[in-house]
């Protein structure tokens, strides 16, 4: 196994302090290079991944990012799961304030895709009005 495929194979999803947990700021990640593989066909699928958070008190550290990402390529899975998955697994690492996870997949058979999936704290709304979730 080469080095890259063995630091994918073994990586985990880390976090990080968020040195400034008592501001709302946003953090936008895009991932244009997104793959996963059709769970029918095999056929892989290409997506840009677009991650937006506001955090709280943790931050998804970036390589563990990338490396998790990766992880995708040889995994069969229907687009609305992989988005899913996606927004599951980081609002777990790093329970945000908000997140929002869209895949924007390419053209494939004639349909394009888009899906998008939201997470938010109960009761947390933008400049501490709260509101009901």
């Amino acid at each position: 196994m080469k080095y890259g495929a063995k630091m994918i194979a073994e990586s985990t999803l880390e976090a990080v302090e968020n040195s400034n947990p008592e501001r709302d700021y946003e953090v936008d990640f895009t991932i244009p290079e997104f793959t996963c593989l059709c769970p029918q066909s095999n056929f892989p699928d290409f997506a840009t991944i677009r991650i937006r958070y506001i955090p709280d008190r943790k931050l998804v550290e970036l390589k563990s990012l990338k490396l998790y990402i990766n992880k995708f390529r040889d995994q069969e899975m229907f687009h609305e799961a992989a988005v899913n998955r996606i927004l599951d697994d980081l609002v777990g690492l790093v329970s945000p304030r908000f997140m929002e996870v869209v895949g924007d997949f390419n053209v494939r058979g004639n349909i394009k895709t888009v899906v998008t999936a939201r997470h938010a704290q109960k009761g947390y709304s933008p400049n501490g009005r709260s509101r009901a979730v």
